[in-house]
């Protein structure tokens, strides 16, 4: 059943972005997907707030709108909140290292991505 939840959620995230990505707009700095990245930070720090003290009667609402909604707008927004909570718990070294190394390894990601996609195609 829980995936149930997670499912509907990340599908209403999933449109969410996507209606955000057909406001028209013009250059190349993702503008867009900042403001997406910056929404769903607000949104999962708020969602985290509000069920913080609750108890098992809300989890089906914590999936629906952490893990879904939010999963599907932006991971981005997880990133942040999972950063939040190492510096807000003094551990500063974990936080920085977690997220420097997201940073560098996704864009390293990205860009092995992209040579075994190039190396696929020939």
């Amino acid at each position: 059943m829980d995936f149930i939840f997670v499912a509907l959620g990340g599908g209403l995230g999933a449109c969410l972005r996507y209606a955000i990505s057909l406001i028209p707009i013009h250059g190349e700095f993702p503008a867009l997907t900042l403001l997406t990245n910056v929404f769903g930070a607000i949104a999962i720090g708020f969602i985290a707030g509000i069920f913080a003290e609750s108890g098992s009667s809300s989890t089906n609402l914590v999936l629906f709108f952490k893990t879904g909604v939010c999963g599907g707008f932006t991971t981005f927004s997880t990133f942040s909140l999972e950063a939040y909570h190492l510096f807000e718990k003094s551990k500063y070294a974990a936080g920085t290292a977690y997220v420097a190394l997201s940073i560098v390894l996704c864009l390293a990601g990205v860009w092995c991505g992209g040579c075994l996609a190039k190396m696929i195609k020939g």
